[in-house]
């Protein structure tokens, strides 16, 4: 395996969305110089799969073999960006993290809508699985991105201990893409305390982007109801974003880790993409250190 390049995995049912992270994944290679993984899952059907023979598998996995084929041709004609086919049998969200970590992936891109089959998959809790499971990023797209390019990220900041690592992987994506970071943070009460640290901590985080080299600007915003989700999505609206990133996983014990319900309303109503960034941090960085 060539491990000089970054590989975007991308898993695909054929469905028209699957199709859109495909192309998504595809810009995001010419522009980084990765390369993408294009992978199809065959869903186990327990008893039945005994019902068939090994004619019949064999049939089946070629048939399935030539539409990874076609597929790549149709978006890749070159196989300049795709350069492997892949394809995996399980459960489709266990399959997904199981062939990211064996390939060495560097980011997961895929659809999270689409075909009632594709929905199925990706939009409810198996999506969420793969976020949660996922060692590595996961970019979800609902709709169409209007733009190839990441001209704004938006990055929602709290007082969890994982901001700093957040941060450090914006301006990483920023500068490969040449794009401007917004920063918000968002209150939900009127506590005192807790918007003098938000304060204190929006102006250090914009004053550390900057220090490194990125375009940034910052908002704090006391939001009008309590959908934290909600009012990230309706910021990024505003301010024509072309990606939110977030932090999905917290903590509970050493063993659990959940998707909270703020990052699973952004995954699911965000009209453009959505990084969903996996927290390795385990040290307490409520206050924000930049080194």
């Amino acid at each position: 395996m060539n491990t000089s390049k970054k590989i975007i995995l991308v898993p695909t049912d054929f469905s028209e969305q699957s199709k859109i992270a495909l192309q998504h994944a595809i810009d995001i290679a010419k522009k980084t110089g990765g390369e993408v993984h294009l992978l199809h899952v065959m869903e186990e059907s327990g008893i039945l799969d005994n019902l068939f023979s090994s004619d019949d598998n064999d049939q089946k996995d070629q048939e399935l073999w030539e539409k990874l084929t076609m597929l790549t041709n149709e978006f890749d004609p070159n196989s300049k960006n795709v350069t492997t086919t892949l394809l995996a049998k399980g459960k489709t969200e266990e399959e997904i993290v199981k062939v990211s970590e064996l390939i060495g992936a560097n980011l997961i891109v895929m659809g999270t809508s689409g075909t009632e089959t594709f929905a199925k998959r990706f939009v409810g809790s198996n999506a969420f699985k793969v976020i949660r499971e996922s060692r590595i990023p996961v970019i979800t797209l609902r709709g169409v991105p209007k733009r190839v390019n990441y001209e704004t990220i938006v990055l929602p900041l709290d007082l969890t201990k994982e901001t700093r690592e957040k941060v450090s992987k914006a301006i990483n994506l920023a500068r490969k893409f040449d794009a401007e970071i917004k920063v918000v943070s968002i209150l939900l009460n009127d506590d005192e305390d807790v918007k003098i640290r938000l304060k204190t901590l929006l102006n250090q985080v914009t004053s550390f982007i900057a220090d490194a080299g990125i375009k940034c600007t910052s908002d704090f915003k006391i939001a009008e109801n309590e959908e934290l989700g909600e009012e990230v999505v309706k910021f990024a609206t505003e301010v024509n974003a072309d990606l939110i990133m977030i932090m999905t996983q917290q903590e509970t014990n050493f063993k659990e880790r959940f998707i909270g319900s703020a990052a699973q309303e952004i995954i699911n109503n965000a009209a453009i993409p959505v990084c969903s960034v996996i927290p390795t941090v385990k040290k307490d960085l409520t206050v924000f250190h930049p080194y």
